[in-house]
């Protein structure tokens, strides 16, 4: 529709309900992988051309009058603060024009806020409570959300990624504007909900492989001008009654959406015993890695500490196996540690330490590693992104450290930033001298985001279970607020409610 005069605004955050780590207003203003606040004409400028829902919407946008609020994002951690979330929900609330024609929302569909278990609804609600029921609010969200009826009701149409690693954020975002033009020209969808009756791990969500990747083919089947589904494969680390995966269908009439939402949970559902996918121990995993005929690297995904899960990122069960297992030419990253990284940069290049490497975050009763550690590079950790899920942008992780432990023979060389930011370019090693490819072992703070850069060089990748806040044994998990009688994974026991 021409000329139409659209409200847009983006707060992201995934939550995970075990993390330390919270997300208050400093965590939103500041830059790491993602941009800082943007408010106002800055939301149209400083996404330009990423791999954002929000530049996706607005590259597809170019003959509507866009009115942008605001664009946030916090690394994921436990949940977001109340102060946080009031005042940002606010901003947005007073920035939508009484004469809009509709609002378009980039969220990420597992957030949980201080007294909202599930954040995108208490949002969406509030919104609604302003514009009223029939204005037209199209949502894209991230694969991972953890969507519920209350948010699936409050929103006119909802988009949502179909690849991980997510490649195709800006595609989401396109396609949101897609649906938001049929609904202006007077094609409002049916709608239909299901949620999936057993949570899915992250490391096995990987759509590369079956069967995530021949379930998003099946979604993808659907698509045309008014008719379309949408995949959750669902958010673990979240402890709420929304958890777990779901399908959303859209068509003309709600006989057809019904008809795609059963036909895709019937699939689904069949597929529960493919998502059972193993994990190793980290001496396993190394014993295995060393026995592999040298040539392209093995790579190592400590899948529960991936920041981008809300994990710490300083964990030291990788770290400690590769040193006592000798691991051959070895690279960790990324390690967060502000104080190991302060005193590198203090010391200097070639300057040996005995430290207390990570562990300070005290996840999962974890301590740092005393271990002595040559400062082999140092940098400002300004990361160019070469992959193909952030390319072109910067990520910002504080002063950074390449620290090489030699004790007893090991022969690890660790990144150790000052911001958390998970690892999932090569860039977090060549930009501070390292040629990825030519190591033997490569361990990654990363679940599977790593894999679209990391494949391409790697003989083979192995999932690491090893203690971090992004439980992958959910069986382990000590969920207490899920949704009753939901399965603890792939053919799991079922949840038992506390509550009477």
């Amino acid at each position: 529709m021409p000329n139409a005069r659209i409200a847009i605004a983006g707060f992201q955050h995934e939550t995970n309900s075990f993390s330390h780590l919270s997300a208050d207003l400093p965590e939103f203003e500041m830059a790491d992988s993602w941009p800082p606040f943007l408010r106002g004409d800055a939301v149209l400028t400083e996404t330009h051309g990423m791999n954002l829902p929000i530049a996706g919407f607005i590259a597809a946008a170019k003959n509507a009058d866009l009115h942008p609020i605001l664009w946030c994002a916090a690394e994921p951690s436990g949940p977001v603060t109340a102060r946080a979330f009031d005042a940002i929900t606010e901003e947005i609330l007073v920035g939508i024009p009484t004469d809009i024609d509709a609002i378009y929302l980039d969220l990420h569909g597992a957030m949980i806020a201080e007294g909202h278990p599930d954040g995108e609804a208490e949002l969406l609600r509030r919104i609604r409570a302003q514009t009223g029921p029939d204005l037209p609010i199209v949502v894209s969200l991230d694969l991972h959300a953890n969507l519920s009826a209350e948010a699936t009701a409050h929103a006119s149409a909802i988009t949502m990624y179909r690849t991980y690693p997510h490649l195709d954020m800006a595609d989401a975002g396109a396609r949101a504007f897609g649906a938001l033009t049929r609904i202006l020209q007077g094609h409002r969808p049916a709608k239909t909900f299901r949620q999936v009756p057993y949570l899915i791990p992250m490391h096995a969500q990987f759509t590369g492989i079956a069967p995530a990747g021949p379930l998003y083919e099946a979604v993808a089947s659907y698509d045309a001008p008014d008719t379309w589904a949408e995949f959750a494969t669902g958010f673990s680390g979240g402890d709420c009654p929304a958890s777990g995966a779901s399908i959303i269908a859209h068509a003309p009439t709600q006989t057809q959406a019904d008809q795609i939402a059963d036909s895709l949970l019937n699939r689904v559902i069949a597929a529960e015993s493919a998502f059972d996918q193993p994990l190793l121990s980290p001496t396993d995993a190394i014993r295995h890695a060393k026995s592999l005929r040298p040539g392209k690297p093995v790579i190592l995904a400590d899948v529960q500490d991936n920041p981008g899960g809300g994990g710490s990122s300083d964990t030291t069960g990788l770290l400690r196996a590769l040193v006592a297992e000798k691991a051959p030419n070895a690279l960790l990253g990324v390690l967060h540690d502000p104080a190991t990284a302060a005193a590198a940069h203090a010391a200097g290049i070639g300057a040996t330490l005995t430290l207390g490497l990570g562990g300070k975050s005290g996840q999962h009763g974890d301590t740092p590693f005393e271990v002595p550690v040559t400062v082999a590079a140092l940098s400002d950790g300004k990361v160019t992104y070469e992959g193909a899920m952030y390319g072109g942008g910067i990520a910002q992780i504080g002063p950074t450290a390449l620290l090489h432990i030699t004790e007893d023979g090991a022969d690890t060389k660790v990144v150790v930033s000052s911001i958390r930011n998970q690892c999932l370019d090569l860039a977090y090693f060549r930009h501070i001298g390292l040629t990825p490819e030519t190591a033997r072992l490569i361990a990654v703070k990363s679940t599977v985001h790593f894999r679209a850069d990391f494949d391409p060089i790697a003989q083979a990748t192995l999932a690491v279970v090893s203690p971090g806040a992004l439980g992958g044994i959910l069986t382990e998990v000590p969920y207490q607020n899920l949704r009753s009688g939901v399965r603890l994974g792939p053919n799991g026991p079922p949840h038992e409610s506390n509550s009477t």
